[in-house]
């Protein structure tokens, strides 16, 4: 496995890769030694566009390791355009389980790959939600990608992405 410590502006994040392949980008506050490969190479590369307001879209070669479930709600996540927001309902009735939003939330906080499956992008229906390197960095995103946050912690309908009704479901 190769790893490599990247310093951004919402703190350090370690990223993972196996086989060429991205498997983890977590916030850390332990840094270790770099010994990276292509893949984290290429993902530290992007992650560096995307905060200084060059990139929008990742184009990484990932293998995050999940359940059936689980890798079908990050498949959503990584639909989410910069600077939109969904709520765990909208991800929910996506992947053709409706009746699924807890599940969906605790899908979401398992992410293994943080900004490249964005799962800043997804806010409660009544306000920011959860985020697994807390509220503060999950408002970091979200300004970063120009996403005019309310006192109220509540967003404007032109932040609101809709998925389209022809995707794949599970």
């Amino acid at each position: 496995m190769s790893v490599r410590f990247l310093h951004s502006p919402v703190g350090a994040l370690r990223l993972s890769a196996q086989e060429g392949k991205l498997r983890e980008i977590a916030l850390t506050d332990k840094a270790g030694k770099d010994e990276p490969d292509s893949a984290t190479d290429l993902a530290a590369s992007q992650l560096l566009e995307y905060f200084s307001g060059k990139r929008k879209e990742f184009t990484l070669e990932t293998s995050p390791q999940g359940t059936p479930f689980q890798r079908a709600v990050w498949q959503a996540l990584s639909e989410i355009p910069f600077g939109k927001v969904v709520t765990y309902g909208d991800i929910a009735r996506a992947i053709g389980r409706p009746t699924a939003c807890r599940a969906v939330a605790n899908a979401v906080g398992e992410n293994p790959l943080l900004i490249v499956f964005p799962c800043h992008r997804v806010v409660a229906a009544n306000g920011l939600g959860g985020f697994t390197g807390g509220i503060a960095v999950k408002c970091a995103l979200l300004r970063h990608e120009q996403v005019e946050i309310s006192e109220k912690s509540t967003f404007s309908e032109k932040f609101f992405f809709t998925f389209p009704t022809n995707r794949d479901t599970i």
